[in-house]
Protein backbone atom coordinates (compact mmCIF):
# COMPACT_ATOMS: atom_id res chain seq x y z
CA UNK A 1 0.00 0.00 0.00
CA UNK A 2 1.38 3.42 -0.95
CA UNK A 3 1.75 5.97 1.83
CA UNK A 4 0.03 9.30 1.34
CA UNK A 5 2.47 12.20 1.69
CA UNK A 6 2.49 15.97 1.28
CA UNK A 7 4.73 15.75 -1.77
CA UNK A 8 3.33 17.13 -5.01
CA UNK A 9 4.72 16.71 -8.52
CA UNK A 10 5.52 20.43 -8.52
CA UNK A 11 7.56 20.12 -5.30
CA UNK A 12 9.46 17.13 -6.65
CA UNK A 13 10.23 18.81 -9.96
CA UNK A 14 11.34 22.00 -8.21
CA UNK A 15 13.63 20.10 -5.83
CA UNK A 16 15.20 18.19 -8.71
CA UNK A 17 15.69 21.36 -10.73
CA UNK A 18 17.44 23.03 -7.77
CA UNK A 19 19.49 19.95 -6.91
CA UNK A 20 18.05 19.98 -3.38
CA UNK A 21 17.81 16.18 -3.22
CA UNK A 22 20.49 13.64 -4.17
CA UNK A 23 18.03 11.41 -6.10
CA UNK A 24 20.05 8.39 -4.96
CA UNK A 25 19.39 5.46 -2.71
CA UNK A 26 21.58 4.39 0.19
CA UNK A 27 22.23 1.17 -1.72
CA UNK A 28 23.76 3.18 -4.57
CA UNK A 29 26.48 4.40 -2.21
CA UNK A 30 26.91 0.90 -0.77
CA UNK A 31 27.48 -0.52 -4.25
CA UNK A 32 29.93 2.28 -5.09
CA UNK A 33 31.97 1.60 -1.95
CA UNK A 34 31.89 -2.17 -2.52
CA UNK A 35 33.24 -1.61 -6.04
CA UNK A 36 35.96 0.92 -5.21
CA UNK A 37 37.09 -0.12 -1.70
CA UNK A 38 35.78 -3.70 -1.28
CA UNK A 39 38.13 -4.69 1.56
CA UNK A 40 37.62 -1.53 3.63
CA UNK A 41 35.88 -2.29 6.93
CA UNK A 42 32.35 -0.93 6.74
CA UNK A 43 30.80 -1.81 10.11
CA UNK A 44 32.16 -2.83 13.49
CA UNK A 45 29.92 -3.55 16.47
CA UNK A 46 30.47 -5.36 19.77
CA UNK A 47 30.03 -8.72 18.01
CA UNK A 48 31.90 -8.51 14.71
CA UNK A 49 32.51 -6.59 11.50
CA UNK A 50 31.81 -6.50 7.76
CA UNK A 51 33.90 -5.19 4.90
CA UNK A 52 32.04 -3.28 2.22
CA UNK A 53 32.01 -6.20 -0.19
CA UNK A 54 30.78 -8.52 2.58
CA UNK A 55 28.09 -6.02 3.54
CA UNK A 56 26.81 -5.79 -0.04
CA UNK A 57 26.58 -9.59 -0.25
CA UNK A 58 24.72 -10.07 3.02
CA UNK A 59 22.31 -7.23 2.16
CA UNK A 60 21.26 -9.09 -0.98
CA UNK A 61 20.88 -12.35 0.93
CA UNK A 62 18.62 -10.71 3.51
CA UNK A 63 16.65 -8.81 0.85
CA UNK A 64 15.94 -12.08 -1.01
CA UNK A 65 15.05 -13.74 2.30
CA UNK A 66 12.55 -10.98 3.06
CA UNK A 67 10.98 -11.48 -0.35
CA UNK A 68 10.61 -15.19 0.43
CA UNK A 69 8.78 -14.21 3.62
CA UNK A 70 6.34 -12.17 1.55
CA UNK A 71 7.67 -8.62 2.12
CA UNK A 72 6.61 -6.39 -0.75
CA UNK A 73 7.14 -2.73 -1.72
CA UNK A 74 5.81 -0.27 0.88
CA UNK A 75 5.24 -3.00 3.46
CA UNK A 76 6.40 -1.97 6.93
CA UNK A 77 8.81 -4.11 8.95
CA UNK A 78 9.43 -3.14 12.58
CA UNK A 79 13.03 -3.48 13.78
CA UNK A 80 13.82 -3.45 17.49
CA UNK A 81 17.54 -4.09 17.71
CA UNK A 82 20.50 -2.59 19.57
CA UNK A 83 23.25 -0.80 17.63
CA UNK A 84 24.27 -4.02 15.90
CA UNK A 85 25.41 -4.56 12.34
CA UNK A 86 22.21 -6.42 11.55
CA UNK A 87 20.24 -3.18 11.92
CA UNK A 88 22.29 -1.61 9.11
CA UNK A 89 21.87 -4.72 6.96
CA UNK A 90 18.09 -4.57 7.41
CA UNK A 91 17.97 -0.86 6.58
CA UNK A 92 19.66 -1.55 3.26
CA UNK A 93 17.80 -4.81 2.54
CA UNK A 94 14.38 -3.25 3.13
CA UNK A 95 15.25 -0.34 0.84
CA UNK A 96 16.46 -2.90 -1.72
CA UNK A 97 12.95 -4.38 -1.95
CA UNK A 98 11.15 -1.03 -1.66
CA UNK A 99 9.84 -1.71 1.87
CA UNK A 100 9.72 0.63 4.88
CA UNK A 101 11.74 0.25 8.08
CA UNK A 102 10.07 1.11 11.39
CA UNK A 103 12.82 1.47 14.02
CA UNK A 104 11.80 0.82 17.65
CA UNK A 105 14.03 1.66 20.62
CA UNK A 106 15.22 -1.34 22.62
CA UNK A 107 14.13 0.25 25.91
CA UNK A 108 10.46 0.22 24.84
CA UNK A 109 8.27 -2.44 26.40
CA UNK A 110 4.83 -3.88 25.75
CA UNK A 111 2.78 -0.72 26.22
CA UNK A 112 4.88 1.43 23.90
CA UNK A 113 5.63 -1.32 21.39
CA UNK A 114 1.97 -2.32 21.17
CA UNK A 115 0.96 1.26 20.41
CA UNK A 116 3.63 1.51 17.69
CA UNK A 117 2.55 -1.78 16.12
CA UNK A 118 -1.06 -0.59 16.04
CA UNK A 119 -0.06 2.59 14.23
CA UNK A 120 2.64 1.22 11.93
CA UNK A 121 0.85 -2.03 11.02
CA UNK A 122 3.99 -3.97 10.11
CA UNK A 123 3.93 -7.30 8.27
CA UNK A 124 6.79 -8.58 10.41
CA UNK A 125 9.22 -7.80 13.21
CA UNK A 126 12.95 -8.32 13.71
CA UNK A 127 14.24 -8.18 17.27
CA UNK A 128 16.98 -9.36 19.59
CA UNK A 129 16.61 -12.65 21.42
CA UNK A 130 17.72 -10.82 24.54
CA UNK A 131 19.27 -7.48 25.33
CA UNK A 132 20.16 -6.19 28.77
CA UNK A 133 18.45 -9.24 30.27
CA UNK A 134 15.08 -8.66 28.59
CA UNK A 135 13.33 -11.34 26.49
CA UNK A 136 12.06 -9.42 23.46
CA UNK A 137 10.61 -12.48 21.73
CA UNK A 138 8.41 -13.26 24.73
CA UNK A 139 7.12 -9.66 24.66
CA UNK A 140 6.19 -9.92 20.98
CA UNK A 141 4.48 -13.24 21.57
CA UNK A 142 2.14 -11.44 23.98
CA UNK A 143 1.53 -8.69 21.39
CA UNK A 144 1.18 -10.89 18.31
CA UNK A 145 -2.49 -11.74 17.98
CA UNK A 146 -4.79 -9.45 16.02
CA UNK A 147 -2.04 -7.22 14.66
CA UNK A 148 -1.56 -8.75 11.21
CA UNK A 149 2.02 -9.89 11.79
CA UNK A 150 3.12 -12.59 9.35
CA UNK A 151 6.67 -13.36 10.49
CA UNK A 152 9.28 -12.72 13.15
CA UNK A 153 13.07 -12.87 12.95
CA UNK A 154 15.25 -13.16 16.03
CA UNK A 155 18.88 -11.96 16.11
CA UNK A 156 21.33 -13.45 18.57
CA UNK A 157 19.37 -16.65 19.16
CA UNK A 158 17.87 -19.68 17.45
CA UNK A 159 14.54 -19.57 15.70
CA UNK A 160 11.64 -21.26 17.41
CA UNK A 161 7.94 -21.61 16.66
CA UNK A 162 6.93 -18.85 14.29
CA UNK A 163 10.32 -17.17 14.67
CA UNK A 164 13.22 -17.57 12.25
CA UNK A 165 16.79 -17.07 13.34
CA UNK A 166 18.96 -14.50 11.57
CA UNK A 167 20.93 -17.25 9.84
CA UNK A 168 17.65 -18.86 8.76
CA UNK A 169 16.70 -15.60 7.03
CA UNK A 170 20.07 -15.44 5.27
CA UNK A 171 19.74 -19.08 4.21
CA UNK A 172 16.34 -18.34 2.65
CA UNK A 173 18.03 -15.67 0.59
CA UNK A 174 20.96 -17.88 -0.42
CA UNK A 175 18.52 -20.38 -1.88
CA UNK A 176 17.25 -17.66 -4.23
CA UNK A 177 20.56 -16.02 -5.01
CA UNK A 178 20.09 -16.93 -8.69
CA UNK A 179 17.31 -14.33 -8.94
CA UNK A 180 19.41 -11.55 -7.38
CA UNK A 181 19.14 -9.40 -10.57
CA UNK A 182 15.39 -9.23 -10.00
CA UNK A 183 16.02 -7.09 -6.92
CA UNK A 184 16.81 -4.23 -9.29
CA UNK A 185 13.23 -4.41 -10.59
CA UNK A 186 12.00 -3.45 -7.11
CA UNK A 187 14.19 -0.36 -6.86
CA UNK A 188 12.08 2.34 -5.18
CA UNK A 189 11.82 5.88 -6.41
CA UNK A 190 13.91 8.12 -4.11
CA UNK A 191 10.69 9.99 -3.24
CA UNK A 192 8.96 6.90 -1.90
CA UNK A 193 8.75 6.44 1.87
CA UNK A 194 11.59 4.29 3.26
CA UNK A 195 11.33 5.12 6.96
CA UNK A 196 8.45 5.33 9.45
CA UNK A 197 9.87 6.48 12.78
CA UNK A 198 8.04 7.65 15.86
CA UNK A 199 8.95 10.88 17.60
CA UNK A 200 10.72 10.38 20.91
CA UNK A 201 7.99 11.95 22.96
CA UNK A 202 9.45 14.88 24.92
CA UNK A 203 5.94 16.38 24.94
CA UNK A 204 4.08 13.10 25.41
CA UNK A 205 2.53 13.07 21.91
CA UNK A 206 4.62 10.76 19.65
CA UNK A 207 3.72 10.67 15.97
CA UNK A 208 4.73 8.45 13.06
CA UNK A 209 7.09 10.48 10.85
CA UNK A 210 7.58 9.57 7.19
CA UNK A 211 10.89 10.09 5.40
CA UNK A 212 12.07 9.26 1.89
CA UNK A 213 15.51 8.32 0.60
CA UNK A 214 15.76 11.90 -0.68
CA UNK A 215 14.94 13.66 2.60
CA UNK A 216 17.31 11.36 4.52
CA UNK A 217 20.00 11.57 1.85
CA UNK A 218 19.82 15.36 1.74
CA UNK A 219 20.34 15.51 5.52
CA UNK A 220 23.34 13.19 5.34
CA UNK A 221 24.89 15.11 2.44
CA UNK A 222 24.34 18.34 4.37
CA UNK A 223 26.39 16.95 7.25
CA UNK A 224 29.09 15.70 4.88
CA UNK A 225 29.48 19.09 3.22
CA UNK A 226 28.94 21.28 6.28
CA UNK A 227 31.26 19.32 8.58
CA UNK A 228 33.79 18.43 5.83
CA UNK A 229 33.40 14.68 6.21
CA UNK A 230 34.57 12.02 3.79
CA UNK A 231 35.84 8.46 3.23
CA UNK A 232 38.92 9.02 5.39
CA UNK A 233 36.79 9.65 8.47
CA UNK A 234 35.93 6.93 10.99
CA UNK A 235 32.41 7.35 12.34
CA UNK A 236 31.07 6.39 15.76
CA UNK A 237 27.53 6.08 17.04
CA UNK A 238 26.20 5.17 20.47
CA UNK A 239 22.83 6.94 20.22
CA UNK A 240 20.19 4.32 19.49
CA UNK A 241 19.57 3.56 15.82
CA UNK A 242 15.85 3.81 16.62
CA UNK A 243 16.24 7.56 17.08
CA UNK A 244 16.79 9.85 14.09
CA UNK A 245 20.26 10.81 15.32
CA UNK A 246 21.42 7.20 15.26
CA UNK A 247 19.51 6.29 12.12
CA UNK A 248 20.70 9.13 9.87
CA UNK A 249 24.13 9.90 11.29
CA UNK A 250 25.10 6.40 12.49
CA UNK A 251 23.46 3.94 10.10
CA UNK A 252 23.37 6.01 6.91
CA UNK A 253 26.04 8.73 7.04
CA UNK A 254 29.11 6.43 7.00
CA UNK A 255 27.77 4.51 3.99
CA UNK A 256 27.13 7.72 2.09
CA UNK A 257 30.82 8.48 2.68
CA UNK A 258 32.03 4.93 2.01
CA UNK A 259 33.77 5.12 5.38
CA UNK A 260 34.15 2.80 8.40
CA UNK A 261 31.65 2.95 11.26
CA UNK A 262 32.09 1.80 14.87
CA UNK A 263 29.02 1.19 17.00
CA UNK A 264 28.31 0.99 20.73
CA UNK A 265 25.15 -0.82 21.80
CA UNK A 266 25.47 0.61 25.31
CA UNK A 267 26.90 4.08 25.89
CA UNK A 268 29.87 4.06 28.21
CA UNK A 269 32.22 7.04 28.08
CA UNK A 270 35.25 5.07 29.24
CA UNK A 271 34.65 2.43 26.57
CA UNK A 272 34.23 5.20 24.01
CA UNK A 273 37.67 6.60 24.84
CA UNK A 274 39.13 3.13 24.32
CA UNK A 275 37.32 2.74 20.97
CA UNK A 276 38.62 6.09 19.74
CA UNK A 277 42.18 5.02 20.49
CA UNK A 278 41.76 1.60 18.90
CA UNK A 279 39.92 2.58 15.70
CA UNK A 280 41.06 6.16 15.15
CA UNK A 281 37.50 7.50 15.38
CA UNK A 282 37.24 11.03 14.00
CA UNK A 283 33.50 11.78 14.27
CA UNK A 284 30.75 11.13 16.78
CA UNK A 285 27.36 12.56 17.59
CA UNK A 286 25.17 12.36 20.66
CA UNK A 287 22.97 14.21 23.10
CA UNK A 288 24.33 16.60 25.73
CA UNK A 289 24.63 13.89 28.45
CA UNK A 290 27.21 12.12 26.25
CA UNK A 291 29.39 15.24 26.27
CA UNK A 292 29.08 15.53 30.06
CA UNK A 293 29.89 11.83 30.52
CA UNK A 294 32.95 12.11 28.28
CA UNK A 295 34.30 15.05 30.26
CA UNK A 296 33.87 13.13 33.49
CA UNK A 297 35.63 10.08 32.04
CA UNK A 298 38.71 12.00 30.87
CA UNK A 299 41.98 11.56 32.65
CA UNK A 300 44.84 14.04 32.52
CA UNK A 301 46.13 12.14 29.49
CA UNK A 302 43.77 12.90 26.60
CA UNK A 303 46.08 11.44 23.92
CA UNK A 304 43.76 8.45 23.22
CA UNK A 305 41.34 11.02 21.79
CA UNK A 306 43.85 12.69 19.48
CA UNK A 307 42.06 11.40 16.33
CA UNK A 308 38.65 12.74 17.41
CA UNK A 309 38.01 16.03 15.64
CA UNK A 310 34.20 16.46 15.51
CA UNK A 311 31.58 15.89 18.22
CA UNK A 312 28.12 17.03 17.13
CA UNK A 313 25.81 17.44 20.09
CA UNK A 314 22.11 17.88 19.40
CA UNK A 315 18.82 17.03 21.05
CA UNK A 316 19.05 19.73 23.71
CA UNK A 317 20.99 23.00 23.97
CA UNK A 318 24.48 22.53 25.40
CA UNK A 319 24.85 24.37 28.71
CA UNK A 320 27.47 27.09 28.43
CA UNK A 321 29.64 25.66 31.27
CA UNK A 322 29.81 22.31 29.44
CA UNK A 323 30.79 23.92 26.12
CA UNK A 324 33.48 25.96 27.89
CA UNK A 325 34.92 22.90 29.64
CA UNK A 326 34.96 20.89 26.40
CA UNK A 327 36.88 23.64 24.58
CA UNK A 328 39.40 23.86 27.40
CA UNK A 329 40.06 20.16 27.94
CA UNK A 330 39.81 18.85 24.35
CA UNK A 331 41.01 21.70 22.16
CA UNK A 332 41.70 19.39 19.18
CA UNK A 333 38.11 18.13 19.13
CA UNK A 334 35.60 20.63 17.85
CA UNK A 335 32.29 20.53 19.69
CA UNK A 336 29.57 21.33 17.17
CA UNK A 337 26.22 22.17 18.76
CA UNK A 338 23.24 21.57 16.52
CA UNK A 339 19.47 21.54 16.45
CA UNK A 340 17.03 19.28 14.67
CA UNK A 341 14.01 17.06 15.08
CA UNK A 342 12.75 13.68 13.91
CA UNK A 343 10.73 15.61 11.35
CA UNK A 344 13.57 17.62 9.80
CA UNK A 345 16.81 15.86 10.80
CA UNK A 346 19.72 18.14 11.77
CA UNK A 347 18.76 21.64 10.58
CA UNK A 348 21.48 23.80 12.15
CA UNK A 349 25.04 23.29 13.32
CA UNK A 350 28.17 25.19 14.18
CA UNK A 351 30.56 24.65 11.27
CA UNK A 352 34.39 24.44 11.19
CA UNK A 353 34.76 28.02 9.95
CA UNK A 354 32.54 29.49 12.68
CA UNK A 355 34.12 31.31 15.66
CA UNK A 356 34.53 29.48 18.95
CA UNK A 357 32.18 31.91 20.68
CA UNK A 358 29.29 30.43 18.65
CA UNK A 359 30.01 26.99 20.11
CA UNK A 360 29.36 28.40 23.56
CA UNK A 361 26.51 30.76 22.73
CA UNK A 362 24.45 29.16 19.94
CA UNK A 363 22.96 26.03 18.41
CA UNK A 364 24.44 26.81 15.02
CA UNK A 365 23.17 28.17 11.74
CA UNK A 366 21.20 26.41 9.00
CA UNK A 367 22.77 23.95 6.61
CA UNK A 368 22.74 25.20 3.00
CA UNK A 369 19.25 24.77 1.58
CA UNK A 370 17.58 24.75 5.00
CA UNK A 371 15.89 27.83 6.42
CA UNK A 372 14.76 28.86 9.89
CA UNK A 373 12.37 31.61 10.92
CA UNK A 374 11.51 32.92 14.37
CA UNK A 375 8.08 34.49 14.67
CA UNK A 376 6.75 36.72 17.42
CA UNK A 377 3.02 36.45 17.00
CA UNK A 378 2.26 36.97 13.32
CA UNK A 379 5.48 38.83 12.43
CA UNK A 380 9.14 37.84 12.06
CA UNK A 381 10.99 38.38 15.32
CA UNK A 382 13.70 41.00 15.55
CA UNK A 383 17.32 39.80 16.01
CA UNK A 384 17.76 38.21 19.45
CA UNK A 385 14.01 38.40 20.15
CA UNK A 386 12.52 35.14 21.39
CA UNK A 387 9.69 33.57 19.45
CA UNK A 388 8.30 30.39 17.87
CA UNK A 389 10.71 28.54 15.59
CA UNK A 390 9.79 27.41 12.07
CA UNK A 391 11.88 25.56 9.49
CA UNK A 392 11.67 24.43 5.88
CA UNK A 393 13.92 22.85 3.29
CA UNK A 394 15.00 19.55 1.68
CA UNK A 395 15.64 17.65 4.94
CA UNK A 396 11.98 17.96 5.96
CA UNK A 397 9.72 14.94 6.38
CA UNK A 398 6.85 14.22 4.00
CA UNK A 399 3.99 13.49 6.40
CA UNK A 400 2.69 11.96 9.59
CA UNK A 401 0.89 8.65 9.77
CA UNK A 402 -1.57 7.27 12.26
CA UNK A 403 -1.91 3.70 11.05
CA UNK A 404 -2.55 4.18 7.33
CA UNK A 405 -4.55 7.37 7.84
CA UNK A 406 -2.69 10.53 6.90
CA UNK A 407 -2.63 13.46 9.29
CA UNK A 408 -1.83 16.86 7.79
CA UNK A 409 1.46 18.12 9.27
CA UNK A 410 1.77 21.57 10.73
CA UNK A 411 2.86 23.36 7.54
CA UNK A 412 1.69 26.85 6.71
CA UNK A 413 0.83 27.93 3.12
CA UNK A 414 4.47 29.00 2.52
CA UNK A 415 5.81 25.59 3.54
CA UNK A 416 7.07 26.55 7.00
CA UNK A 417 6.91 23.74 9.55
CA UNK A 418 5.96 24.72 13.10
CA UNK A 419 8.62 22.99 15.19
CA UNK A 420 7.13 23.63 18.62
CA UNK A 421 10.46 25.05 19.79
CA UNK A 422 11.17 28.53 21.08
CA UNK A 423 14.33 30.25 19.88
CA UNK A 424 16.23 33.43 19.10
CA UNK A 425 18.16 34.21 15.92
CA UNK A 426 21.00 36.70 16.04
CA UNK A 427 22.05 39.12 13.33
CA UNK A 428 24.50 36.55 11.89
CA UNK A 429 21.79 33.89 11.53
CA UNK A 430 22.82 31.70 14.50
CA UNK A 431 19.94 30.29 16.52
CA UNK A 432 19.68 29.60 20.24
CA UNK A 433 16.97 27.21 21.37
CA UNK A 434 15.33 28.59 24.49
CA UNK A 435 12.83 25.80 25.15
CA UNK A 436 9.71 24.11 23.89
CA UNK A 437 6.56 26.12 23.28
CA UNK A 438 4.86 23.90 25.85
CA UNK A 439 7.73 24.50 28.28
CA UNK A 440 7.22 28.26 28.47
CA UNK A 441 6.93 29.54 32.03
CA UNK A 442 4.87 32.71 32.29
CA UNK A 443 4.91 34.01 35.85
CA UNK A 444 2.63 36.95 36.53
CA UNK A 445 2.77 37.96 32.87
CA UNK A 446 6.59 37.77 32.71
CA UNK A 447 8.27 35.14 30.53
CA UNK A 448 10.89 33.29 32.58
CA UNK A 449 14.06 32.78 30.44
CA UNK A 450 14.16 29.02 30.93
CA UNK A 451 17.39 28.22 29.09
CA UNK A 452 19.37 31.04 30.73
CA UNK A 453 18.11 30.06 34.18
CA UNK A 454 19.05 26.41 33.62
CA UNK A 455 22.57 27.41 32.53
CA UNK A 456 23.01 29.56 35.64
CA UNK A 457 21.74 26.87 37.99
CA UNK A 458 24.08 24.34 36.36
CA UNK A 459 27.01 26.54 37.37
CA UNK A 460 26.30 25.69 41.02
CA UNK A 461 28.98 23.14 42.01
CA UNK A 462 26.41 20.81 43.57
CA UNK A 463 24.25 20.51 40.45
CA UNK A 464 24.86 17.86 37.80
CA UNK A 465 21.63 18.26 35.80
CA UNK A 466 18.79 20.75 35.89
CA UNK A 467 15.41 21.17 34.24
CA UNK A 468 13.10 24.10 34.94
CA UNK A 469 9.38 23.35 34.63
CA UNK A 470 6.14 25.15 35.43
CA UNK A 471 3.40 24.33 37.90
CA UNK A 472 -0.01 26.07 37.91
CA UNK A 473 -0.57 28.92 40.36
CA UNK A 474 -3.92 30.60 41.01
CA UNK A 475 -2.50 34.07 41.48
CA UNK A 476 0.51 34.21 39.13
CA UNK A 477 -0.67 31.72 36.52
CA UNK A 478 2.53 29.65 36.79
CA UNK A 479 5.48 29.25 39.12
CA UNK A 480 8.87 27.74 38.29
CA UNK A 481 10.16 24.51 39.81
CA UNK A 482 13.84 23.63 39.54
CA UNK A 483 14.31 19.88 39.20
CA UNK A 484 17.94 18.91 39.82
CA UNK A 485 20.17 15.85 39.91
CA UNK A 486 23.04 16.52 42.33
CA UNK A 487 26.68 15.54 42.18
CA UNK A 488 27.50 12.47 44.26
CA UNK A 489 27.61 13.36 47.96
CA UNK A 490 26.39 16.94 47.37
CA UNK A 491 23.42 18.65 48.97
CA UNK A 492 21.36 21.70 48.07
CA UNK A 493 18.24 23.38 49.39
CA UNK A 494 16.09 26.16 47.96
CA UNK A 495 17.77 28.87 50.01
CA UNK A 496 21.20 27.74 48.83
CA UNK A 497 19.99 27.87 45.24
CA UNK A 498 18.56 31.35 45.72
CA UNK A 499 21.83 32.54 47.26
CA UNK A 500 23.62 31.28 44.15
CA UNK A 501 21.23 33.18 41.86
CA UNK A 502 21.53 36.27 44.03
CA UNK A 503 25.31 36.22 43.57
CA UNK A 504 24.72 36.15 39.81
CA UNK A 505 22.36 39.14 40.14
CA UNK A 506 19.38 37.32 38.64
CA UNK A 507 16.03 39.11 38.70
CA UNK A 508 14.14 37.62 41.70
CA UNK A 509 10.96 37.18 39.60
CA UNK A 510 12.85 34.57 37.59
CA UNK A 511 13.97 32.55 40.60
CA UNK A 512 12.51 29.04 41.04
CA UNK A 513 10.04 28.97 43.90
CA UNK A 514 10.44 25.28 44.53
CA UNK A 515 13.36 22.82 44.37
CA UNK A 516 12.95 19.11 43.63
CA UNK A 517 16.01 16.88 44.05
CA UNK A 518 15.82 13.70 41.97
CA UNK A 519 18.02 10.64 41.51
CA UNK A 520 17.59 10.84 37.72
CA UNK A 521 15.41 12.47 35.07
CA UNK A 522 12.96 10.68 32.79
CA UNK A 523 14.42 10.77 29.28
CA UNK A 524 13.74 9.70 25.72
CA UNK A 525 15.86 6.90 24.18
CA UNK A 526 18.25 9.56 22.86
CA UNK A 527 18.76 11.13 26.29
CA UNK A 528 16.49 14.18 26.00
CA UNK A 529 14.70 15.14 29.22
CA UNK A 530 10.95 14.54 29.11
CA UNK A 531 9.64 17.66 30.79
CA UNK A 532 6.03 16.53 30.54
CA UNK A 533 6.96 13.55 32.74
CA UNK A 534 8.77 15.86 35.17
CA UNK A 535 5.59 17.94 35.45
CA UNK A 536 3.66 14.76 36.19
CA UNK A 537 6.18 13.63 38.81
CA UNK A 538 6.35 16.92 40.68
CA UNK A 539 2.56 17.12 40.52
CA UNK A 540 2.38 13.91 42.57
CA UNK A 541 4.78 15.45 45.12
CA UNK A 542 2.81 18.66 45.57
Amino acid sequence: MIFETVLTREQIDTARRRGSWPDRLLNDDLQAAAATTPERVALTDSRGSYTYVELAAVVDEVALGLLELGVRPQDVVSVQLPNWNEFVVLTLALERVGAVINPIATIFRGREVGAILDLARPVGVVTAASFRGFDHVAMYEQLWEGRGLRFGVVVGGDGRGRWLGWEDLRQLGRRRIDVRPQLDWLRPDPNQVVELIFTSGTTGQPKGVLHTANTLGAAALGAIRGQRLGPDDVFHMASTFAHQTGFVYGVRLPIHCGAPAVFQDLWDAGAFVELVGRHGITFTMGATPYVVDLLRALSADVSPLRSLRTFISAGAPIPEPVAEEMAGRLPTCRLAPGWGMTENNLVTSVFPEDPLEKVVSSDGRPFPGMEVLVRSGDRPAAPDEEGDLYSRGPFTFVGYVQGRAFTEPAFDPEGWFATGDRARVDAQGFIRITGRTKDLIIRGGENVPVKEMEDLILRHPAVRQVALVAVPDQRLGERAVACVVLEEGASLDLEGLRAHLRRHQVTPQFWPERLEVMAEFPTTPSGKVQKFRLRELIGTRA
